[in-house]
């Protein structure tokens, strides 16, 4: 599985963003790809020291130099701990513009991003600008919750067979090529209440669930075939209920210590709105994320 040559890392120097970097320069030495860290200067910040100070003033160059800094220490910092090839770069302006800049000047196969943190990054995982940015980025994203010990041990990899699902399946295997895969997916009986209310016989909707079940499995082994997973190195989780919430059940239940989703999933909506289930598990999970946002052609 071919990896990434670059990774971009997007930092505030909060503690969650340090989770977000080092795990970033982890995955850098694993892969062998180059690290840029990015720290953005706000343009409203500065526009309010300007307002205040004049421009060019020496707030406004001592703010610059202290960020210019704190950037650097990380840098050298994270080279010297990871053994990896770490740069820096210092943007100024709006907080997505500049994280689109710097991937492209990069050429970055993935941004990385701490789950909480304050200024901008905070906001960035807080509602709209969070799904802004994913919805707007054609490069996986992955939200780092947890302190990087290890390698990625164990991943759930979130499939329900619409066109994102072997495209999670192709970005897992990159960030985490010797972790066990969990294929999960989530099924349920069409329209089971109706079915009851109608007086459809249990033993029927029994059927239909048994059937439901053996659908999916004959699809997951089918998908775990075409993408040459060998057996012992992955394993099914076929469960029945919604998905957003068996997901976060799954990861814990589970010991996964990386959760795999879409963009978007089966929804006719997809292309408007971040996918409800992958809402749901940046909300409600308690392990890190990573956001495939590219669906396969057909």
């Amino acid at each position: 599985m071919k990896a990434w040559n670059q990774i971009l890392a997007a930092t505030d120097f909060s503690a969650p963003a340090r989770h977000a970097a080092d795990r970033a320069a982890r995955l850098a030495h694993e892969t062998g790809a180059r690290l840029t860290l990015l720290h953005v200067l706000q343009a409203d910040a500065l526009s309010a020291v300007r307002r205040w100070m004049g421009q060019d003033s020496a707030t406004e160059r001592a703010l610059i130099g202290q960020a210019q800094q704190q950037l650097d220490a990380l840098r050298h910092e994270l080279a010297a701990a990871r053994q990896t090839e770490v740069c820096a770069r210092l943007g100024r302006g709006p907080v997505l513009d500049e994280i689109d800049q710097a991937a492209q000047a990069a050429d970055a196969g993935l941004l990385v991003l701490g789950a909480r943190g304050e200024g901008f990054l905070r906001r960035l995982m807080l509602g709209t600008t969070a799904e802004r940015l994913i919805r707007r980025s054609d490069r996986p994203v992955l939200v780092v919750r947890l302190q990087a010990h290890e390698p990625y041990r164990r991943v759930l990899v979130s499939v329900d067979f619409s066109p994102w699902s072997r495209q999670c399946l192709d970005v897992a295997r990159r960030v985490a090529p010797h972790a066990r895969l969990l294929l999960f997916h989530a099924f349920q009986v069409p329209f089971e209440e109706k079915l009851h209310f109608a007086g459809v016989e249990a033993a029927t909707i029994e059927r239909y669930r048994q059937q439901a079940r053996q659908q999916a499995t004959q699809q997951l082994h089918a998908l775990a075939h075409d993408a040459g997973l060998r057996a012992g190195h992955w394993e099914p989780c076929i469960v029945e209920g919604d998905a957003s919430l068996r997901i976060v059940e799954q990861e814990q239940a589970r010991d996964c210590d990386l959760v795999v989703v879409g963009k978007h999933g089966q929804s006719a909506a997809e292309d408007l709105l971040l996918g409800s289930v992958t809402k749901h598990v940046l909300a409600e999970g308690a392990v890190d994320v990573l956001i495939s946002t590219v669906r396969s052609a057909g």
